[in-house]
C-alpha cells in the first residue's frame, strides 16, 4: 500500500512539475489567449481597443523622418441634435469631423485621448485597398485578373484556386468562411485564436477548401479575403506589409504617431483587421481619399483607383449596401462620391466627397451587430454631414 502510495505521490508531482514545464514555456501563449477570451468584456473593452499590443504580437509601421502633416482647425460646428445620445448609446471612444480639410469638430470619449491608437477592425482593409492601388500602378501587380494563384502557390488546390485578384478585392471569391463574430468555433474566431497563439495566418488561409459559389458571382464579406490579398503583396514584392505601407502611405501622409500592425507568430501583418492609428491619422488617410489620393501636393495613391474603389461594382444584394475594393458604399450613395470603411463594434471613416467631410468614429460598441445598425450610423453621419453646412468653413 505504501508503494503504491509514493508512485501515486511521484506520478502527481511529476504532473504537476510538467503542467509548470508546459505553463512557463507557453506563457505568452497563454496570456494572449486568455486577454482574446475577455478582448470584448463590458468592464475591459475600451482599454483593450486602445491596447491591443498588450493581448498581441504586433510591429510598429514606421511612420518616417518627415514633419507630421498639417491638419488645423477650422470653425468649430455644433453637433446636431440627437448626437449626444448616439455617441453614448453607441459607445463612442472618439469622434473627428473634418469640413475641407479642417478639423471642425474633436472629442474623446470613455476615458480615451487623442494620444490612444485606436484598433481598426475592418477600417484597415480599406488601407490595403490603398496599397494595392499603388503596386498595381507601379506594376509589382500585374493585372486584377490574374488568379492568386499565380503569386501564391501555396493556394493551390484550396478554396481560393480559381479566384483572380479583383474577386477577392471584391469579396467575391466564393469561400466558404463563417464571420459570426458571437460563436465560438466560427472560421472568424477559429482565425483569432490563430493569431493569438502565434499561427501562421497563411497556413489557415490555404487550409480553406470549401466555395459556396464560383469565384466572381457573389460578394459575400468574408474577412480571410483581405489576408489573401496580403499574401499576393507580399510574394509579388518580396517585402512584408509593414515596411509597404510605411513606405507608400504612412510616411507620405505625415502621421503625427507611429502606428502598429497585429501580427501573426511569423510576423506576418493582420491586414484583415489589425491596423492601430491615433484618430487624427484615421483622418489625414480619409482626407487623402477624399482629395483623389492627393496629399500637401503628392498623388500617393492614383486618383483612377480611387474611383474605381469607392464605387459599388462588387455582386451585391438589389437594395443592400454596396462594395467596391474594400470599401463599403452607403445605399443611396452618389456613386464615387460617398464611401465609408467599416469595423466591428463601431468603426466608420466615413468620406463624402461631394461635401467635403470626411468623418472618424472610434467605438466599443457590444450591440454593434444588431439588426438596423450600420444603417442607423450611417444616417447619423449623414445627419452630421448636413451640420457641417453651417460652419464657416463652407
Amino acid at each position: 500500500m505504501r508503494t503504491l502510495l509514493k508512485w501515486a505521490l511521484r506520478i502527481l508531482l511529476m504532473a504537476v512539475l510538467a503542467a509548470v514545464v508546459i505553463g512557463f514555456w507557453k506563457r505568452e501563449e497563454i496570456t494572449r489567449l486568455l486577454a482574446v477570451n475577455s478582448l470584448f468584456a463590458e468592464e475591459k473593452i475600451v482599454n483593450n481597443f486602445s491596447h491591443m499590443n498588450d493581448a498581441f504580437l504586433s510591429r510598429e509601421i514606421p511612420r518616417g523622418d518627415g514633419p507630421i502633416s498639417p491638419l488645423p482647425y477650422g470653425p468649430p460646428m455644433a453637433l446636431p441634435a440627437g448626437t449626444d445620445a448616439w455617441i453614448k448609446d453607441r459607445a463612442l471612444t472618439s469622434l473627428v469631423v473634418l469640413k475641407n480639410g479642417q478639423i471642425v469638430y474633436e472629442d474623446y470619449y470613455l476615458g480615451t485621448t487623442e494620444d490612444d491608437l485606436r484598433i481598426s477592425w475592418s477600417v484597415a482593409k480599406s488601407f490595403l485597398s490603398a496599397l494595392m492601388g499603388v503596386l498595381v500602378q507601379e506594376g509589382a501587380i500585374a493585372s486584377l485578373d490574374n488568379p492568386v494563384t499565380d503569386y501564391v502557390a501555396q493556394l493551390k488546390g484550396g478554396a481560393y484556386d480559381g479566384a483572380t485578384i479583383l474577386d477577392v478585392l471584391q469579396m467575391s471569391s466564393g469561400v466558404t468562411f463563417d464571420e459570426d463574430y458571437l460563436d465560438y468555433d466560427s472560421d472568424i474566431n477559429r482565425m483569432g485564436r490563430v493569431l493569438a497563439l502565434g499561427g501562421k495566418m497563411d497556413d489557415f488561409a490555404a487550409s480553406l477548401t470549401e466555395t459556396f459559389s464560383a469565384p466572381g458571382a457573389q460578394m459575400k464579406y468574408t474577412s480571410i479575403d483581405t489576408h489573401v490579398l496580403g499574401m499576393v503583396i507580399r510574394r509579388a514584392t518580396g517585402r512584408d506589409i509593414a515596411s509597404l505601407m510605411s513606405e507608400k502611405i504612412i510616411a507620405p501622409l505625415g502621421f503625427e504617431a507611429t502606428p502598429y500592425y497585429l501580427t501573426d507568430g511569423v510576423g506576418a501583418a493582420f491586414v484583415l483587421g489589425g491596423l492601430n492609428l491615433r484618430t487624427r491619422d484615421y483622418a489625414r488617410f480619409g482626407q487623402m481619399i477624399a482629395q483623389d489620393g492627393q496629399s500637401q501636393d503628392q498623388q500617393i495613391v492614383p486618383a483612377d483607383w480611387i474611383d474605381t474603389a469607392i464605387r459599388p461594382s462588387a455582386k451585391t444584394a438589389a437594395g443592400k449596401i454596396g462594395y467596391g475594393y474594400q470599401w463599403w458604399v452607403p445605399v443611396g450613395a452618389t456613386p464615387g462620391q460617398e464611401v465609408t470603411g467599416l469595423g466591428i463594434y463601431g468603426q466608420y471613416l466615413y468620406i463624402n466627397k461631394a461635401a467635403g467631410v470626411v468623418i472618424v468614429v472610434t467605438a466599443a460598441d457590444r450591440q454593434f451587430n444588431e439588426d438596423g445598425m450600420i444603417t442607423s450610423n450611417i444616417d447619423m453621419l449623414r445627419i452630421i454631414t448636413k451640420a457641417t453646412e453651417t460652419t464657416d468653413g463652407t
